[in-house]
């Protein structure tokens, strides 16, 4: 049996480099590991559809949410390391090194960076019947009201999770965490008044914003979003030096041919460097994010260590 292994290792190993030179001669999945209508699924669709157009061959984006990206994430793992299943990933993946234990795989071990796509600030917005005004009176109610509000996200170490964590503990309140298995369910549930607030992506909340369907207390960067630019930081609004973002970047499995690393990586940068893809990005919220894969590798490395000590000292646990 060890014999018959070593022999597939050496046949695949052999293979890998006529892999690497015809790649892509068939279609390419990029397994979505979060609900339907979120950041995630909407710009794995976009880059999709032009890498299709750049490397000639079609790009299927699958989702496959569960377990709080658990599922998807393992599936891409445990795939062949041939560049046809990638990994549509987030800071919830390098959040969740840390706040999930006995996960079935480990991200730096288990995968390969290919390159980031995008970032962008969120905003915490409220239901309009709340008749706070700005964060600091919404501060000053949590204080004398522990966990009589709640927040919404789309699940327990998401972006959207840890931002309201991260307001609990910046702001030093306590605003009971209500996790949804997608953020579209999040979202709708803030809308309809079920639950009080949500930390949600610029991209996909503002034009709830724009309708006065929920009303924006602030946003999560250090400088005003471009596409909310009348609604305050939360760091201007009382909570000094507050801010958060929800990424997105490409990973496949580890033992992937650098040589299909490095040719996904240069056309997703030809893609990102577009001006039209630019200018569509910066009216949605989002900013490239255009990095190497070995500059991608520190990245996320810097980014687990950063969530592990908020993590640590919070004691956020998983639910």
């Amino acid at each position: 049996m060890k014999i018959l292994k070593l022999v597939t290792f050496f046949l695949l190993t052999m293979a890998l480099p006529c892999l690497a030179q015809t790649y892509p001669s068939k279609p390419v999945k990029i397994i979505v590991p979060f609900a339907a209508g979120g950041p995630a699924d909407n710009y794995a669709r976009f880059i999709a559809l032009r890498l299709q157009d750049e490397l000639k061959t079609p790009f299927i984006v699958d989702d496959k949410p569960g377990a709080g990206s658990i599922i998807g994430t393992d599936f891409v793992a445990k795939s062949a390391p041939d560049g046809y299943t990638l990994l549509m990933m987030s800071n919830t993946q390098t959040v969740n090194e840390s706040l999930v234990d006995g996960k079935p795989f480990n991200l730096m071990k288990d995968f390969v960076a290919i390159a980031p796509i995008n970032y962008s600030d969120l905003v915490l917005v409220i239901h309009p019947s709340l008749q706070f005004k700005n964060v600091g009176e919404l501060i000053q109610y949590a204080k004398a009201n522990p966990n009589a509000l709640t927040f919404a996200s789309s699940g327990t170490g998401t972006p959207y999770h840890f931002a309201g964590e991260l307001f609990n503990s910046m702001a030093g309140v306590k605003i009971l965490h209500v996790p949804y298995k997608g953020s579209s369910g999040a979202r709708t549930d803030v809308i309809g008044g079920q639950v009080n607030m949500m930390f949600d992506a610029v991209t996909t909340m503002s034009e709830y914003v724009k309708s006065n369907q929920v009303k924006a207390m602030g946003t999560s960067g250090l400088s005003r979003s471009s596409i909310l630019p009348g609604v305050p930081t939360i760091a201007e609004s009382g909570v000094p030096k507050f801010e958060t973002s929800i990424w997105l970047g490409l990973m496949a499995p580890a033992g992937t041919p650098k040589e299909i690393v490095d040719a996904l990586n240069k056309a997703i940068v030809k893609i990102q460097r577009n001006p039209e893809v630019v200018e569509l990005w910066a009216k949605q919220g989002a900013t490239p994010l255009i990095m190497n894969p070995a500059a991608f590798t520190n990245y996320l490395n810097a980014d687990i260590q950063k969530w592990a000590h908020i993590v640590k000292a919070a004691g956020i646990k998983a639910q």
